[in-house]
């Protein structure tokens, strides 16, 4: 091969590589969904959520009123409007619901009776609410690394999900801050129940 016909396939290599790194053009956007987080004070509604931005645990301050969050995936962006689970707030946790594309429900799986029975009660109001009860709800049972905590299947049978939630779109999943894979695993479910939705709304 001649000396000039060297030089044309290096330039020419050199132009695909130009191509490949300058001219792609940027990434697709991710897609974004506004979802809404609930449950009681205690149950660990901040302390996952940071944990899924990467804060820092000394960041972490319990929420009184209300914080939206945008929580990253690798395949797309949840800003997570949370709401704070005390007595005084829970009332009014309904006025913050419209625009909510998703649902998490947080529980201690470790708390006392008492506790256990009024995030049961304010489960059931969620899900039978008219501005939340067509959306796909990711219930967390927090708290698995404690000696108290109740496995899953204790949750759904005493949270009455299976005749409660029957054509619902719910995800009902164990986690702990111990076990991130675990979370984020739970979080890619519900992102793929969101896509699927979208996906149904275009076929409509």
């Amino acid at each position: 091969m001649s000396d000039l016909r060297i030089t044309e396939a290096f330039l020419y290599m050199d132009y695909l590589c130009f191509r490949a790194l300058c001219c792609k053009g940027p990434p697709p956007a991710r897609p974004e969904y506004d979802l809404v987080c609930i449950g009681l004070t205690g149950s660990g509604k901040t302390s996952l959520l940071s944990k899924l931005c990467s804060e820092s645990p000394e960041e972490v301050v319990s929420t009184t009123g209300f914080s939206i969050k945008a929580v990253p995936f690798q395949n797309a962006i949840l800003n997570v409007k949370e709401l704070g689970g005390a007595d005084n707030i829970r009332k009014y946790w309904s006025r913050y619901y419209q625009g909510s594309q998703g649902v998490i429900f947080v529980l201690d799986s470790a708390s006392s009776e008492d506790d256990l029975e009024t995030a049961r009660n304010e489960l059931h109001s969620a899900l039978q609410h008219p501005q939340l009860c067509t959306l796909p709800f990711l219930i967390l049972a927090n708290h698995q690394d404690k000696p108290a905590a109740r496995s899953v299947q204790e949750i759904k049978k005493y949270f009455e999900l299976e005749p409660l939630a029957r054509g619902k779109r719910w995800i009902l999943q164990p986690c702990s801050l111990d076990n991130m894979d675990a979370l984020k695993d739970s979080f890619s479910q519900l992102i793929n129940v969101l896509e699927e939705k979208d996906h149904d709304v275009v076929r409509m």
